[in-house]
């Protein structure tokens, strides 16, 4: 994939670069502020955008607004957030512009092939959202906000489905049968009015419901 990179710390630019190539991927541009993401995305239109959220010159969320003028400009770009922050301010415009959209906090990334293969899945025009992100912007939703709804153990599975995991490996991680998961992922359906659909997306819409913090 042509991959464009927006990340104002020289050493993770020049670290993520080197990781991309690594896994076969061609790094078109690496830079530093949101002004030379736009111009980046315009000259060598790129298969994937990842930036930070906090970038020159204000350093507050420079990154996510460049990334939403992207995606109204160029509709279904995918773009990978990789940041340090939850920026709850335009966080969940982003998020809720569609599939090809990912959010992960540094910090969390445990191992380099987790990133990549979050990358790639965003690529795909797959979603994928860092729990503690989910949970930072459901902070400040009151008690009529679809997570009221959901049991612990749903809010559990919920987590999981946005880091884009099959029932199979939510099954693993919370030591449950998939049965089990599937009943859970369908109970959160439910509650969150989701039907099925033909295209059946119905496991990001309910990760975006609970961003709007409104049924569908």
């Amino acid at each position: 994939m042509r991959v464009v990179i927006a990340e104002d710390s020289v050493l993770l630019r020049e670290g993520l670069g080197q990781i991309l190539a690594r896994f076969d991927h061609e790094v078109a541009a690496a830079v530093a502020d949101a002004p030379a993401l736009a111009a980046a995305v315009a000259e060598h239109a790129p298969d994937i955008v990842v930036t930070d959220v906090r970038m020159p010159p204000g350093f507050r969320d420079e990154g996510l607004r460049a990334a939403l003028a992207l995606r109204a400009d160029r509709p279904g770009l995918p773009i990978l957030v990789l940041s340090q922050y939850v920026e709850q301010s335009y966080a969940a415009d982003l998020l809720q512009t569609g599939g090809g959209v990912g959010y992960l906090l540094k910090d969390r990334v445990g191992e380099v092939a987790e990133f990549v293969e979050a990358l790639d899945r965003v690529a795909a025009g797959g979603t994928v959202i860092d729990p503690e992100v989910v949970r930072g912007l459901l902070a400040r939703r009151g008690a009529d906000a679809p997570l009221e709804r959901l049991t612990g153990r749903e809010r559990e599975v919920l987590a999981l489905m946005a880091e884009g995991r099959s029932n199979g490996a939510i099954a693993r991680a919370l030591v449950v049968s998939e049965a089990a998961v599937i009943k859970h992922v369908g109970s959160i359906f439910t509650k969150f009015d989701l039907h099925q659909t033909p295209d059946d997306h119905r496991r990001v819409l309910a990760v975006l419901t609970h961003l709007r913090g409104v049924s569908l």
